[in-house]
């Protein structure tokens, strides 16, 4: 029976809609929506509730640093602004162990580059072999030239199995990746300088267009001479 139960076609049940006399409060709502606001309800509840036993039973004596580095803006605790918390040595003294590191970087690419460099040269100039060949007079000479001329010299590109082109292709592209990080340390590691000197005490100013005698692209500064004591 519940073979022939489930042969019969059944009507599709549809969710009721808005009543239409309802239709500016939008989208009824269903049983699955009213559990899960129900639960959001209850959650904001509970917090709230643990939040007022907490605020009852508080130590009036207790204190914490962070009360004095915050402030209440419209009843939101918001921590005071720390951008003077370092002196200007201390300044100088973190920007310089940057410095350090990335010119600590930038010396590990160079040598990189270089013995990459290296390799990749060993591979594409190798040395010709070179055979002496000896003539009794000149016209021996000029007959021997003439032969070795003649011959043809075999592309040695052909030989090179295809597993070998494929890693030296990839060691060319690692090489031209490597040289642009170095580029771009090097950038770095000369804008970091010229941050560090500008924070240094000392009047300066920064030099016009016209007045740089070598124009780089760059800004240029110029101190002030000052006799040392």
């Amino acid at each position: 029976m519940s073979s022939l139960r489930n042969a019969v076609p059944r009507p599709a049940h549809k969710e009721r809609p808005q009543p239409s006399s309802r239709k500016k409060f939008g989208i009824l709502e269903k049983h699955k929506d009213y559990v899960e606001r129900a639960k959001a309800f209850h959650v904001k509840e509970d917090t709230l509730r643990v939040l007022r036993e907490k605020a009852a039973n508080r130590n009036e004596d207790e204190f914490y640093f962070k009360m004095v580095n915050s402030k209440t803006v419209d009843g939101v605790h918001r921590p005071v602004n720390e951008d003077n918390k370092y002196t200007q040595d201390e300044l100088i003294l973190m920007k310089t162990q940057d410095m350090g590191y990335v010119l600590q970087k930038l010396q590990s690419e160079k040598k990189k580059v270089e013995k990459l460099s290296a390799n990749l040269h060993l591979i594409d100039h190798k040395p010709a072999n070179k055979h002496v060949y000896f003539a009794e007079d000149r016209e021996e000479a000029k007959e021997l030239k003439q032969q070795l001329s003649k011959r043809k010299v075999p592309s040695t590109s052909d030989n090179i199995p295809d597993n070998l082109k494929r890693k030296t292709e990839r060691s060319y592209k690692e090489l031209e990746a490597r040289k642009a990080r170095v580029s771009q340390l090097e950038k770095v590691y000369m804008d970091m300088a010229l941050k560090k000197e500008l924070q240094k005490n000392g009047r300066k100013r920064k030099l016009r267009e016209e007045e740089i005698v070598n124009p780089t692209g760059r800004p240029v500064y110029k101190w002030r001479a000052e006799r040392k004591r």
